[in-house]
């Protein structure tokens, strides 16, 4: 059954509202001021509000505001003796389904509330549907004891509250992880906001976390909400979290704590509630020693731990990734796919340093280059070889340039150089070299010159570096 909050400081109102109301079947409360109706909310699940403008304690336009970021799902109507058109705009600018005049006409109420009603059922069900679509796509595939842990771990989170760390090499689905525990939760109804904090700059976090105020600086045109108030009631996934500022992580701990944010350029304190998740690929208590992260928002964030383990630790699972994204991405079923014992060995010995990611783009191409049936060995193999990003050989060996022997530079060849010319030529003999030493393995060249992972990826693209992996 709907139920309807009425609120309004005229009893005689009230009780006529409240009898129409009832005699359609709704289930009807009533509130004589905004304070004492909020309470009803936090208490009742109402699925719409007849709010009026002039009330005591609270005016009825603060009580939209608060109604619409507390309770979004909820449709509220203003109602109004004393009506003009810059009210009725504010009021839908606030987030209210319509504006009713009094004295009220009574059909207009019944025609008002069948139509809020109607809009907020079908509201629900495209969230529905797109949760169910959301689930089949971001479904945790796999029949692998690691992926089974991994499940049990996701329920795990799902039930309680509490914060989570998801650990993992990149594109191991750490967001898919995240996404699950969200849609599992209590908090599944609310929002999911996720924040890549590697792809803020430094003097942009605050703003994208805690929102700013207009002329909080030169481009704040406008009041922003943050990460946090959207997020708020449910859940923020805060991806890459080792790469956030040191500044912007005090920022972040005293908002676990206090459950409390300020606006950049303001000082009016908001209310949050917001369950945090947060992943990384890096080895935070290996930062916290190097002092690059806090130690003290590494054990808040570390409630519940969660490893994502790389697809090569899982080739039982292959497979059956492989044929979900293809009939995700159109394959047609009267064409089915399937792999000979080549295709298979070849797709469970190669290491995916892409992982999950580098094998949903394997499935595009095959897609494009493959017409249906059996996937043969040499087509994965010729498939997998168009991989920018590989740097090591499946069978035969990509025709890529190899990279020289291990050579001392001749700084001599490049002192008649610019700056810039002398500094890529030395940047790629440098490369060049660190790789030979590290057999072309590029995580462990990339610890050993100090650089990201993906930082080097890019160095070596732009320098055309390829170079055959001599081991696993």
């Amino acid at each position: 059954m709907n139920r309807i909050l009425i609120i309004d400081d005229e009893p005689g109102i009230r009780s006529t509202l409240a009898s129409i109301l009832e005699d359609e079947r709704y289930r009807v409360y009533t509130a004589e001021d905004a304070v004492q109706g909020l309470d009803i909310l936090s208490r009742e699940s109402i699925s719409l509000v007849l709010l009026d403008v002039l009330l005591p304690r609270m005016g009825g336009m603060e009580a939209l505001e608060k109604i619409r970021s507390r309770w979004p799902e909820t449709e509220v109507a203003v109602i109004s003796g004393h009506a003009n058109v810059d009210m009725a705009v504010r009021a839908v600018k606030l987030g209210a389904f319509d504006f009713l005049e009094k004295p009220l006409s009574l059909d207009r109420v019944l025609t008002l509330c069948r139509n809020a009603l109607k809009v907020q059922q079908l509201r629900k069900e495209n969230r529905d549907l797109k949760r169910n679509a959301a689930h089949q796509q971001d479904a945790i595939i796999g029949k692998s004891r690691e992926t089974e842990q991994l499940r049990e771990r996701i329920n795990q989170a799902a039930a309680s509250d509490v914060r989570v760390l998801i650990r993992g090499e990149n594109g191991t689905g750490k967001e898919l992880v995240a996404r699950a525990i969200h849609r599992g939760s209590s908090r599944s109804g609310k929002a999911f906001v996720a924040l890549n904090c590697a792809a803020i700059p430094d003097n942009l976090i605050e703003s994208e976390l805690f929102g700013h105020e207009k002329g909080a600086f030169t481009d704040a045109v406008a009041i922003r909400k943050g990460r946090f108030e959207q997020a708020s009631g449910g859940t923020l996934f805060l991806d890459e979290i080792g790469d956030m500022s040191l500044s912007a992580q005090a920022k972040v701990l005293r908002v676990i704590q206090e459950q409390r944010i300020e606006r950049v350029g303001g000082e009016k304190t908001l209310e949050v509630d917001v369950r945090i998740v947060a992943a990384t690929n890096k080895d935070l208590e290996q930062e916290c020693a190097a002092g690059r992260f806090r130690q003290d928002l590494f054990f808040r964030l570390n409630v519940l731990p969660i490893y994502v383990p790389p697809l090569r630790d899982r080739p039982e699972d292959i497979p059956l990734l492989l044929f979900h994204f293809l009939k995700s991405r159109g394959a047609e079923p009267d064409e089915p796919f399937d792999l000979d014992a080549g295709a298979l060995q070849v797709l469970q010995s190669y290491p995916w340093p892409g992982n999950v990611r580098e094998l949903h783009n394997l499935a595009e191409r095959i897609l494009v280059m493959h017409t249906g049936g059996i996937i043969r060995e040499e087509t994965i193999t010729g498939l997998l070889h168009q991989n920018p990003d590989v740097f090591f050989s499946v069978g035969a060996a990509p025709k890529s340039p190899a990279v020289p022997e291990p050579y001392a530079a001749d700084f001599s060849s490049i002192l008649h150089l610019k700056y810039n010319e002398a500094k890529e030529s030395f940047e790629k003999q440098y490369l060049a070299f660190q790789l030979s030493q590290n057999s072309g393995v590029i995580s462990r060249t990339a610890e050993a010159i100090g650089l990201y992972p993906s930082n080097l990826h890019a160095k070596l693209r732009k320098y055309n570096l390829f170079f055959p992996r001599t081991e696993r």
